[in-house]
C-alpha cells in the first residue's frame, strides 16, 4: 500500500520546514602549488637590500679557437686566435679534432696571434681551419726559468632586484560576527586563500620574470620586479639549429646533447629537469619502446620521475608555469629563492575608518642564480 502520509517531498523543493544540508567543506578547483619552490626549499640566508648581489669567478680557459684558417692550413706556424692572452709560452696545444700536437713558441697580443711548432712530439701536423678548437693541455715551464708574468681573473658581481608581493584582505563587522558555512574566520580565510595566491605567483614570477629595462631599483611611479631563471640562462640557450639541435622535438638525444655541452662548458652538476606539461609527456615517452608488460598486468605506467645519464641523476619537476616550448636544465645547488630580511610572507592590520577589519599580506623576495652558465634551457621544442 502506497504511503499517505506528509513526506519530504510533499512541499517541494523549498519545504520551509526542512533545514539546509551543507556541507562543511569548501573546494577549490584553481591550482595553487609551487614545486619548484618546494624542490628548492627554503633558503638559510635573506637579502639585505633590495638590490641584492653575490660574487663569481671563473677558472681561466684552457681553450680558445682560431680565429682564421692559415693559408698553408697544414704547415703555417703563426696562427690567429680569438684570444692570444690565453696562451702562454711552453704552452702545449692540441686542436680539437686532430692527433697533431703544438707547443707555443711565442705570444703576440697585439697582433693576436701565436707562434707554435707544428707536429710537436713526433705528432704528424694536421690542416688546421676557421674556428677550429684549440685545446691548452698544460705549460711546460724551463728548469731553472724565470717566473712568468701573473695572470689573474677578476671576480664579477651578478645582482637581481627584490620584488614586493601584496594582498589585501578586509571583512565587515557583520561577517566576522555570524556563523559561516565551512568557515570559522572569514578574515583568516581570506589570508589563506590570498596567501597561496601569492605563492603561486613567486613561482611563477621566478621561472618567468624579468626586471625593468630602465630604473630597475624602482621609484615612485616604477615597480621593481626580479628577474627569474629564464632571464638568467644565456650562455646555455639551445634551439633549433643551434648547438648541434636539429629538430624541435625532445628526445633523448637532444637532452643529453644539452647535458653534455653544460657539463663541458662548467662545473654544474644538472640535477633538476624544470618542464611543463607537453615536455613532460615528451620525457614519459622515452620509455616506450623498452616497456614491457605481463600478461597479468593491470596497470599501465607512463611516468618519468628521475633521468640518469652519463651528466647525472635529474630529479624532473613539472610546473604548470614553465612555458610549452621549453625545458630548463637546473643545478639546485647555486639557486635560492631569498626574502629580504624580515620581509617574509606576513600578515599586518591597516589602519580602519568603519565597521570592518582589513589587512595585508606582503612578502618581498628575490632569486639567486648563481654561475648562469651551469643551468641551461632548450627552446623552441614541439607540444
Amino acid at each position: 500500500m502506497a504511503f499517505t502520509g506528509k513526506a519530504t517531498y510533499s512541499g517541494g523543493a523549498t519545504l520551509p520546514e526542512l533545514a539546509e544540508d551543507v556541507a562543511d567543506l569548501i573546494g577549490i578547483i584553481s591550482p595553487f602549488e609551487t614545486p619548484l619552490l618546494n624542490h628548492l626549499g627554503d633558503s638559510l640566508r635573506a637579502a639585505h637590500s633590495t638590490v641584492h648581489e653575490w660574487l663569481e669567478d671563473s677558472l681561466l680557459p684552457n681553450t680558445d679557437a682560431m680565429a682564421a684558417t692559415p693559408q698553408d692550413p697544414d704547415g703555417d706556424t703563426t696562427l690567429t686566435v680569438d684570444n692570444a692572452e690565453r696562451f702562454r709560452t711552453g704552452d702545449q696545444v692540441a686542436p680539437v679534432g686532430s692527433g697533431e700536437r703544438m707547443i707555443v713558441t711565442a705570444v703576440n697580443t697585439e697582433a693576436g696571434t701565436i707562434t707554435v711548432t707544428r707536429g710537436y712530439g713526433d705528432t704528424a701536423p694536421e690542416a688546421l681551419a676557421d674556428n677550429q678548437v684549440l685545446r691548452i693541455l698544460g705549460n711546460a715551464a724551463l728548469e731553472g726559468g724565470e717566473a712568468d708574468d701573473p695572470r689573474f681573473t677578476v671576480r664579477t658581481r651578478i645582482l637581481n632586484y627584490t620584488q614586493i608581493f601584496t594582498q589585501t584582505v578586509s571583512a565587515s563587522g557583520s561577517e566576522l560576527a555570524v556563523k559561516q558555512i565551512a568557515v570559522a574566520d572569514e578574515l583568516d580565510y581570506q589570508k589563506q586563500e590570498r596567501l597561496r595566491e601569492m605563492l603561486r605567483d613567486l613561482e611563477n614570477t621566478v621561472i618567468n620574470g624579468v626586471a625593468p629595462a630602465a630604473n630597475a631599483t624602482g621609484g615612485d611611479s616604477v615597480r621593481r620586479t626580479m628577474r627569474g631563471l629564464l632571464g638568467f640562462i644565456t650562455t646555455n640557450a639551445f634551439a633549433k639549429g643551434v648547438g648541434g639541435f636539429p629538430n624541435t622535438d625532445l628526445t633523448e638525444v637532444v637532452l643529453n646533447t644539452a647535458l653534455k655541452q653544460i657539463w663541458e662548458r662548467s662545473a654544474g652538476r644538472i640535477d633538476t629537469i624544470l618542464v611543463g606539461g607537453a615536455q613532460k609527456r615528451k620525457i614519459n615517452a622515452f620509455l616506450a619502446e623498452a616497456r614491457r608488460f605481463t600478461t597479468d598486468a593491470t596497470t599501465y605506467r607512463d611516468l618519468v620521475s628521475a633521468y640518469e645519464s652519463d651528466f647525472g641523476l635529474c630529479r624532473i619537476v613539472l610546473s604548470r608555469f614553465v612555458p610549452a616550448d621549453k625545458v630548463v636544465l637546473l643545478d639546485s645547488s647555486r639557486l635560492a629563492v631569498l626574502p629580504l630580511a624580515g620581509r617574509s610572507f606576513h600578515y599586518r592590520p591597516l589602519a580602519v575608518s568603519g565597521d570592518y577589519e582589513r589587512g595585508q599580506i606582503v612578502g618581498e623576495y628575490t632569486l639567486e642564480c648563481r654561475n648562469e652558465a651551469a643551468h641551461g634551457v632548450i627552446s623552441g621544442l614541439g607540444a
